[in-house]
Parts: structure tokens; sequence; C-alpha cells
């Protein structure tokens, strides 16, 4: 669930996870009401956002006086102090906030933020870590894997089916997997056909399951 372009949006932790979502959703268009208690993270991000406030965001009543209850997204990015992280987080829905992403360091506390009234968790260090491991493999570029066991990846066109077409290659048939676009040296991205001509030195953007877009990038590096 996406939210109105014209809504104003709470982020709450103004470390280095908060500081980039808020400054995204500040490009976005958003007005951004940035909370935290330490006061040079607040002074750091005042000159960015709408508005930047100090605050003890476990107390209800203190968030209550910010209007929070006027906010329909809230970002929970406190991430080192768990207790202020779950305490926040049922503050907020308790407040009636319709949608809290919240950040959780780990498993347990993924679970108790949602226990608590989190409607989305995001782990960015897990989901990093995953990243990085993939690319130090040497095969791909980039990578980026979604909670559903869904993955996408960037990397060089190989050998076995340079100088074919997709279709005659039929890499959705045989790999389980599907390339979205080829960027080609000399030529602007294009979203892939089946009349698609790959060659080596072409850039590949595929998806499929975590996987079998692992076997298919091991298969393409040998």
């Amino acid at each position: 669930m996406s939210v109105d372009k014209r809504k104003p949006i709470l982020v709450i932790g103004l470390g280095r996870f908060g500081q980039a979502v808020a400054k995204s959703l500040k490009r976005m268009g958003h007005e951004v009401l940035g909370v935290d208690c330490n006061p040079l993270s607040v002074q750091t991000m005042a000159d960015t956002l709408t508005q930047c406030v100090e605050a003890d965001t476990t107390d209800i009543e203190t968030l209550r006086r910010l209007g929070v209850e006027d906010f329909e997204a809230a970002v929970v990015g406190i991430g080192s102090d768990i207790e202020a992280s779950v305490l926040t987080t049922l503050a907020l829905s308790d407040l009636g906030v319709l949608q809290i992403w919240a950040k959780a360091v780990n498993d347990n506390h993924g679970r108790i933020l949602d226990r608590t009234g989190a409607t989305n968790i995001v782990y960015p260090e897990a989901r990093m870590g995953e990243r990085v491991a993939h690319i130090l493999s040497g095969k791909m570029i980039d990578y980026i894997e979604f909670d559903d066991d869904f993955a996408i990846a960037k990397l060089a066109s190989p050998k076995s089916i340079a100088g074919k077409t997709l279709g005659q290659s039929a890499i959705r048939t045989h790999q389980g997997i599907t390339v979205v676009g080829v960027k080609s040296p000399t030529k602007d991205f294009e979203y892939a056909q089946p009349h698609t001509m790959i060659e080596l030195g072409d850039l590949l953007i595929v998806s499929g399951t975590r996987q079998n877009v692992e076997r298919f990038v091991a298969e393409a590096g040998s």
C-alpha cells in the first residue's frame, strides 16, 4: 500500500537508515517530520527535512503532542535500542497510525515488532549482507532478494547464450529464470523480447526464484 504524495510521513530514529529514508522521501515530494532523542542527529537533519524534533518517542503522550495521530504512515528507524524500537512501534499502533515500517536487527526483534503493530518489517543489515555475499562471489554485478524467495540479479552475459536470441536460448524453459532487460555497450537499455540478440559483453537483468537465479549465475560463470 503506497502513501499519498500529499500526506506527510513521520520518520523516527535519524541514524544512517532513518536519514536515508527521510532524505529519499523528501526528494520524492513528501513532507517529512523527523524525530530523534539525540540532539546532534536532529541538528544534522534540521535543514533537510520539513521539520525535525528532539523527543522521546517511547512516551505516547509525547507522540500525541507531536500530532502523530494525523499521520497515516511512519518509519521506525531505531535499531540499536530494541526496547525503544518496540515501545515506539506500540505507541504508534495505539495512536492509530495505519502504516508502520519498522527496522529490525534480527528475526526475534522482527517478530516482536510484528506483534506490537508494525505493518512492515525491514531487515537492512541482513539484506545488505546477502547482497554483498552474492556480489563478492564475483559473478554478479548486483543482486536484490525479496521476502517471497524472489530475486533479481545483474550479470555479464554468459558464453553459453552469446550469439543467440533469447527465444533460441530458451532460458526460461531450461533455467527457470526470466531475462528482464539487456544493456549492450553501445546501445540503450532494452526490455527483453524473444528476438533480442545476446552478445558477449552485454549486461543482463534476470529474475526468478533465488535458487534458480543462483544456479543460472553459477553455470554462467563456469
